[in-house]
């Protein structure tokens, strides 16, 4: 055996500096001394699916402020010479010769047969798009009178590239006006349940007690109810003769009101196992008051939760709109949302016959899924552990 004796001890030459901070290397130092938002954001941008969602959403969100200047008519103008027309194919080259952005004009003749109109395209007729042009007027923000658009059809002519319903009405620009409705009932509508959860939720994972037992019974009452048949009644309830701002309003209120039970009751659980860490006693008895110890130390705990809850809920308010409209239980015309569109596509035969008429079913469809990779993405990026 070999003697302990015997062992090389080494010993470091340099001098020894107790109160010697360690040195960091400049990637080191700016992670210690980002904020939480800075280190969220870093670990959100390695998310690349959560990144080019939000990136859509953001693409989606810009046509709400701008929709009159994106779409090339208003969503309740008609042409009657263009019932059920279909879509105008974007061309780029005529006759083997670059002629920019154009489509080819229509013509139109009657089949007794299938009693129904046929279009068909004239490459006669070269219809080049024009850009910031001016064209079909509008009220901007329903205030003042212009009649600037992004892209127009040109002089004389069309530009339905996705069809037109049976009033001959604009599908691309009703898509457009659409999204201002189906878009921001969903960000207020969870506003509003985020508010009602965090308030119900707190009181209950924070007092516990009689609070505690009365909130917890109003949430199994609310979660017994079938959700779709209490939105279509409530909706129902509302005055016909309201205007689409109060039917908005109504419907915003409604969708907001029935999802916060979900969010109460994770709130709730988290906030139980929250208080009693020592953090949270140590802010009681230095004497903080309850709104401080919820709001400043316990919340931010689930923060990750609180930000997946809500992207989730909003696709979730998108769709019950949308499928209040669609059965005519929701907005109605003038008023223009997703929902409305579809309800032009109830009739199967229809559908069958003039398929661009499911069109809004694309942007729900891209939406829902980009808000729901969105939410792992925030989830994980929020979440200290990951």
């Amino acid at each position: 055996m070999t003697d302990a004796r015997d062992t090389t001890h080494y010993v470091n030459p340099a001098p020894f500096n107790p109160i010697e901070d360690e040195v960091l290397t400049p990637e080191q130092e700016r992670y210690y001394q980002a904020s939480q938002w800075q280190i969220m954001w870093w670990k959100f941008k390695t998310h690349k699916l959560a990144l080019w969602s939000g990136v859509v959403l953001i693409l989606f969100y810009l046509c709400v402020p701008f929709a009159e200047v994106i779409a090339p008519y208003t969503p309740n103008t008609r042409d009657s010479e263009y019932l059920y027309a279909p879509p105008q194919a974007l061309h780029f080259f005529h006759d083997g010769q670059f002629a920019g952005p154009f489509v080819y004009g229509q013509t139109s003749e009657v089949d007794l047969t299938n009693m129904k109109w046929v279009f068909t395209d004239d490459p006669n007729q070269v219809q080049p798009l024009r850009f910031f042009c001016l064209g079909t007027e509008y009220k901007f923000w329903g205030v003042f009178d212009a009649n600037f658009h992004l892209v127009c059809p040109a002089e004389g002519g069309t530009m339905f590239l996705l069809g037109t319903d049976r009033l001959g009405r604009d599908q691309l620009s009703g898509l457009i006006y659409g999204a201002r409705l189906s878009l921001t009932i969903g960000l207020v509508g969870v506003t509003i349940s985020i508010v009602l959860g965090l308030f119900f939720g707190g009181i209950a994972g924070y007092f516990g007690g009689v609070a505690d037992s009365l909130i917890q019974r109003l949430i199994e009452i609310m979660r017994s109810l079938p959700e779709l048949p209490l939105w279509m009644a409530l909706s129902a309830a509302l005055p016909v003769n309201w205007s689409p701002v109060w039917i908005y309003l109504g419907l915003t209120i409604i969708l907001g009101l029935l999802d916060w039970p979900g969010l109460a009751r994770a709130v709730r659980s988290k906030l139980l196992s929250l208080r009693e860490e020592e953090y949270a006693r140590a802010a009681v008895l230095m004497g903080a008051k309850p709104q401080r110890v919820i709001t400043r130390h316990l919340l931010p705990g689930f923060t990750s939760h609180i930000i997946a809850s809500a992207t989730l809920s909003i696709p979730s308010m998108i769709l019950g709109e949308t499928a209040l409209s669609f059965l005519n239980l929701g907005l109605r015309r003038p008023s223009v949302s997703w929902g409305v569109l579809l309800n032009e596509a109830q009739n199967i035969s229809v559908v069958t016959v003039y398929p661009w008429l499911m069109a809004p079913v694309i942007p729900i469809i891209i939406v829902v899924l980009a808000f729901n990779f969105l939410g792992d993405g925030l989830r994980d990026a929020a979440d200290p552990y990951k």
